[in-house]
């Protein structure tokens, strides 16, 4: 869309049913902030410019916005004086002259842009202002959008509706569209009259129509404008994110065997024809590509993984995880900051962390790589085609070279060549009757220990 686009956010509200230190708009649903889901909504929609309105812990609100929009406007609403009055809070960015004005709010993740796309569509045939709707089977509570001849005549609450507007199934779900030309206009023209004494955004419909405007309504799925106040609408939000991300994927040709079990983030992407298994965890920053087999258990996060790898069950992939083509974790195995090529294997009960394994290399059960000194993380590099054997420990900074072969239960403290083995344990000695001098020595001392 060529029309330029200011979204307002509203993210003032105090949120004091959280009962939390943190600011409402800054708790997640899939591990992305309430704002964030906004913001990337607002994005997706054209909005080329972006103001958050902000009021407690109004830094570190400032702070999440930033992390998505760098050029983003914050306002700072001092009073709490209604939805009218916190939207002028942005009267220096709407004085800017845009086409649209929408506002939003912070506390609706579920938003889209497909449902924004209709507001600002309105805006662009004439409307003066639009309002955003949806449709309930109970629509008790809600305000009512009493719509005649395609437009938008009132918006009445449901305490002051008649019998026949309750009636209505067509309830205000707030968001807001407004002419850039007529914004501030209808906006400073909002009164307080009323019991609360506040500016409500809701009345620019009642002075729209006065002044011979056009306004519209648009419709939009009830569970998009759901606003979370306490705990369990947040869990209630995030069930219904889940749900519509698992959908996403099983239509682009992810298999999930028990959709209910898998958990994502908002921004897990997972190539077509993969699989994966019940009660897998996705954290943020994991891009999986296509065949790959994600077995039951296994928990994701900050990883790449490349086609036809193999993970878990059991597996747990920490930040930095690189997974080429063709390459296998298995049950009970931790990766973190590891690059593990092609055809490479690392089937149980392994810790490899600040390494590389090269290309077909297979590492044994109980292997770990000892990166930490106390003070500072070091590297260890497994040549492409090495083998190390069961329970070895490889004590970084050390490089293993091309085909070397690594004996099991050896510490590794020194680099092996290609293609060399290395055994590094002590040698086996058996010491006849002994194990029945132990255990009489052992007895005794429990004896003994009862005795006193």
């Amino acid at each position: 869309m060529a029309r330029t686009c200011l979204t307002i956010i509203l993210a003032a509200g105090e949120g004091t049913r959280m009962r939390s230190a943190i600011p409402k708009v800054l708790h997640e649903v899939a591990g992305l902030s309430l704002l964030g889901h906004v913001m990337r909504a607002a994005g997706a929609a054209g909005g080329n410019a972006q103001a958050v309105v902000v009021g407690r812990e109004a830094e570190r609100v400032d702070a999440e916005a930033r992390r998505h929009a760098a050029s983003v406007v914050i306002a700072e609403q001092k009073e709490r004086l209604g939805t009218g009055h916190a939207v002028l809070a942005a009267r220096a960015a709407i004085a800017e002259g845009y086409d649209d004005v929408l506002v939003l709010f912070g506390d609706t993740p579920l938003i889209t842009a497909q449902s924004l796309q209709p507001l600002r569509a309105a805006l662009a045939e004439g409307a003066a202002v639009a309002v955003m709707g949806f449709r309930t089977d109970a629509p008790d509570g809600y305000g009512r959008l009493i719509e005649e001849d395609g437009q938008l005549v009132a918006i009445r609450e449901h305490k002051d509706a008649s019998e026949a507007e309750r009636e209505i199934t067509f309830c205000n779900g707030g968001i807001m569209g407004l002419s850039g030309k007529e914004a501030l206009d209808l906006l400073d023209a909002i009164g307080n009259d009323n019991a609360k004494g506040e500016y409500y955004l809701t009345d620019c419909v009642a002075i729209a129509r006065e002044r011979g405007f056009k306004v519209v309504a648009t419709e939009a799925d009830e569970e998009e404008l759901i606003g979370i106040n306490d705990r369990r609408e947040l869990a209630r939000v995030e069930a219904l994110w889940q749900a519509r991300k698992r959908l996403e994927m099983m239509a682009a040709g992810v298999s999930l065997q028990a959709p209910e079990s898998v958990h994502f983030c908002f921004d897990t992407v997972i190539g077509a024809d993969s699989r994966i298994e019940p009660d897998v965890w996705f954290g943020p920053g994991v891009s999986i590509g296509e065949h790959v087999h994600i077995r039951a258990f296994s928990h994701i996060e900050g990883a790449e993984i490349g086609d036809h790898a193999v993970i878990g069950p059991f597996a747990r992939l920490r930040p930095g995880t690189r997974m080429a083509e063709k390459a296998k974790v298995g049950n009970f195995c931790e990766i973190k900051n590891a690059s593990v090529e092609e055809g490479a294997k690392i089937n149980h009960l392994s810790y490899i962390g600040d390494a590389r394994v090269g290309a077909g290399a297979n590492i044994g059960a109980g292997t770990i790589t000892c990166n930490y000194d106390g003070l500072n993380k070091h590297f260890t590099d497994i040549g492409a085609n090495a083998f190390i054997g069961t329970d070895s420990a490889l004590v970084a900074p050390v490089t293993i070279g091309d085909g070397a072969y690594i004996a099991s239960g050896s510490v590794i403290t020194e680099d092996v060549p290609a293609d060399a083995m290395a055994v590094a344990r002590g040698r086996q000695v058996n010491k006849e009757g002994h194990a029945r001098t132990i255990r009489t020595r052992n007895e005794q001392f429990k004896q003994n220990r009862r005795k006193g």
